[in-house]
């Protein structure tokens, strides 16, 4: 494997096989982020207690959790014989790309043992990499949204113990209110409602584009910590592919990117990657069920994980998890879902064991137009995702070829569980199924090439010649003239949840009445930074602060703010005064039962919901106090009320005086970033770690593609490499950098000699 680095020491790795390449692809990894994955590993091993204790956290999928909840989905989860079999009948450039990943980050380990960065060199948890942790890493990517999500319910499942008549009767049932709220907050908390985890894509075709060929906008909001995220590569098998772009976790392949004929995004789809079912329990018998009336057992699994203490002494710990032909029970107490005497409730995740990602992305690797792509998708391997791409002939398309349980809405109804369980689905996005009748489980359609799964022809999927775009709400918006057939509701719906959705159903209007679409006015756009919802409520508010006869100081002061921002545009500038004060107000304010002057009307989707309802004195009070806890969050964090954007949002990662751009998702802006881990203004400002990752912008000419992108947080998470915070300054100052994909000009950007690798 030969490996080249370019500016931003982006690797071009080139290799006569699929292992050799995967080989050359995790040493280059390493080379960016061996600390990362070694951290990494100690997760897909179970030993997180082992060597950080059981008081921190660490990552699992895009989760922040406690370390041995970790450990123990991990030890319940994994079952490695089953993963080396399912492996082994996948195909042979799967187990190829497997192989040569492994062993080309033993190498790394090899080659620099005792040179690694600080956070890792000489530390005991750093071991080389085997087949079974890759398969367990690549499962841990395979779940993130279904199991994995809920790893916290699965371990917190235990049957019911018998207590006394007087204690359950006089402990009060949640009322309806709560428990939905319940839901909704542990499903946010879980990042499977409203997730801050998305992407905007854009595929524009030859009828608006300036040169008559496809052009798109792939803007992932993804992890700026952890494996999730974003890694620049170009790939080349000669004879076989040539391919650039970028990829999330151990990944040998780019996920998304272009070669010299197409271009490609995701957007993290509205699809449901699992169903609960909920149990009839044997009375007497907490964990046997019922299945068309004949009992059944539940299995256990003792987890068996080690602890780190204080005093460096290793204790061992068990703990049981417990499972039906479903998959794991799990309990979620403030959305009712408990293991009662009378019923339990168990996970089914279409994700689990699911290898067939490799194949789409070979094949869109080697893909010369939009309809080839969508013939590669067309095994359901893109586990979570939308794709929207163009290509050179000007076609453009869109597609949720995802993995979506084979449920529709007759199903629901004929299979709805008790009534509280089915209200969240509407309230919460949980569909519940009835888990005592074998007819309630997943539909098995021979046309399907996955049996259970909703087969890519009753999935939603449109070619055009104008544009598609996506957002994260559901195909529906895909563009205004489609009019799509009736299509599972787990696969979305008509509904817009996010306000990017309408930013997006405004901007590009926009952007096409400026005159036919260039890669430098699609980049203008987004990062135009127009804050939705300030635009849509601080009108309002500002008219409200006129009105008031006496204001208290705080609220005057942070009038005063806000006025500033919307007289600057309501733009989420570096150089906005005040932008971090609308935030601070709009997360608590947006949150307002009934804080709308007009609602959401499926009827008007673009202009609604928008003003606020101070008319209603209840709703103005919570308002104006939202806006004067908001005056106090900042202030006590030591920031001005007017303080520019760039003096408060940095990158979560370093310290360096590099300002971030962009706005929350509660905010509409495109731009989309935010702070995930710790939400909210602190003595360290606000510090993003998710949001726009990898963003490219692609075309093509006679030569082959044209893209000009940029990794928002650099190739390396070592903060003594120059690749850490270098695209973070590209970024800061809206720099688009041209990627180098042929020889030439691969050549003119090389930094350093070829590093030659033998495996």
């Amino acid at each position: 494997a030969t490996i080249v680095r370019t500016t931003h020491g982006i690797p071009h790795i080139t290799a006569p096989d699929m292992e050799t390449l995967a080989f050359g692809v995790a040493y280059a990894y390493a080379q960016d982020n061996v600390c990362q994955t070694a951290d990494h590993m100690v997760t897909v091993r179970g030993e997180r207690s082992l060597h950080f204790g059981d008081k921190g956290t660490g990552i699992l999928g895009v989760r922040t959790l406690p370390n041995p909840v970790i450990d123990i989905f991990v030890g319940a989860h994994m079952n490695d014989a089953a993963l080396a079999k399912l492996w082994a009948a996948s195909s042979a450039a799967n187990q190829a790309q497997a192989r040569g990943y492994v062993a080309g980050y033993n190498r790394f380990l090899q080659d620099n043992a005792g040179k690694l960065p600080t956070a890792c060199n000489g530390q005991p948890w750093v071991q080389p990499m085997t087949l079974a942790d890759f398969y367990r890493a690549t499962e841990v990517v395979q779940v993130q949204a279904g199991a994995g999500a809920l790893a916290d319910a699965i371990a917190g499942a235990a049957p019911p113990k018998a207590e006394p008549a007087k204690t359950s009767a006089n402990t009060p049932a949640l009322a309806d209110h709560e428990r939905l709220a319940g839901a909704q907050a542990t499903l946010r908390e879980a990042g499977l409602l409203d997730s801050p985890l998305g992407s905007n894509a854009w595929a524009f075709g030859k009828d608006v584009t300036a040169n008559g060929k496809g052009m798109l906008l792939g803007n992932p909001h993804f992890p700026w910590v952890g494996t999730s995220r974003f890694y620049q590569m170009h790939l080349t098998i000669p004879g076989q592919f040539d391919v650039m772009g970028a990829s999330i976790g151990l990944s040998a392949l780019v996920q998304i990117g272009f070669n010299k004929d197409v271009t490609w995004s995701h957007t993290v789809s509205t699809g449901k990657r699992f169903t609960l079912h909920e149990l009839a329990l044997v009375p007497g018998q907490p964990t046997q069920y019922l299945m068309d009336g004949q009992p059944r057992a539940m299995q256990s699994k003792t987890v068996t994980y080690r602890v780190k203490g204080a005093d460096g002494q290793v204790t061992t710990k068990t703990h049981t998890i417990w499972t039906t032909h479903f998959g794991p029970v799990l309990v979620m107490p403030r959305a009712g879902l408990n293991w009662s005497a009378q019923a339990a409730y168990t996970l089914k995740d279409a994700n689990a064991g699911g290898l067939r990602s490799t194949e789409i992305y070979l094949g869109f690797a080697q893909a010369r137009s939009v309809a080839d792509l969508e013939k590669a998708l067309g095994n359901l391997g893109t586990s979570w995702v939308n794709t929207l791409a163009a290509d050179r002939n000007g076609d453009v398309m869109y597609a949720d070829k995802s993995v979506v349980p084979d449920v529709d809405a007759a199903h629901l109804q004929r299979c709805a569980p008790s009534k509280g369980a089915a209200a969240l689905l509407p309230a919460a996005g949980l569909v519940v199924l009835n888990g005592s009748r074998a007819d309630c489980d997943w539909r098995q359609d021979a046309t399907s090439p996955v049996p259970g799964l909703t087969p890519p022809a009753r999935m939603p999927h449109v070619m055009r010649t104008d544009w598609v775009h996506n957002s994260n709400d559901s195909f529906f918006y895909t563009h205004p003239a489609v009019k799509w057939p009736a299509i599972s509701p787990l696969v979305g719906d008509d509904v817009v949840r996010r306000a990017r959705t309408r930013s997006e159903l405004i901007e590009i209007p926009e952007l096409l009445s400026k005159g036919k679409v260039t890669l430098q006015g699609m980049q203008a756009q987004l990062f135009e930074n127009r804050n939705l919802m300030a635009r849509q409520v601080l009108p309002d508010l500002l008219a409200g602060c006129q009105a008031l006869s006496a204001p208290a100081a705080d609220i005057r002061d942070g009038c005063a703010a806000l006025k500033t921002f919307a007289d600057s545009g309501y733009r989420n500038e570096v150089t906005a005064r005040g932008a971090h004060l609308f935030r601070e107000f709009w997360r608590t304010a947006s949150q307002i039962p009934g804080v709308y002057r007009e609602p959401f009307n499926k009827t008007r989707p673009v202009e609604t919901p928008t003003g606020l309802k101070l008319a209603d004195a209840a709703t103005a009070t919570k308002v104006w106090d939202a806006l004067g806890g908001a005056v106090k969050k900042v202030r006590d964090a030591g920031f001005a009320l007017d303080a520019q954007l760039g003096d408060v949002q940095r990158a979560v990662f370093t310290d360096a005086n590099i300002p971030v751009h962009g706005g929350d998702e509660i905010e509409g802006v495109l731009n989309n970033i935010g702070d995930r881990a710790q939400p909210g203004i602190s003595k360290r400002g606000i510090r993003i770690d998710y949001g726009t990752s990898y963003v490219q912008t692609v075309t093509f000419d006679d030569r082959g593609p044209v893209a000009q992108a940029t990794l928002t947080f650099g190739q390396s998470t070592n903060p003594a490499s120059p690749h850490q915070t270098d695209q973070l300054k590209n970024y800061s100052a809206k720099q688009w950098p041209t990627l180098p994909f042929h020889a030439e000009d691969i050549q003119r950007q090389r930094i350093g000699e070829p590093l030659v690798l033998k495996r």
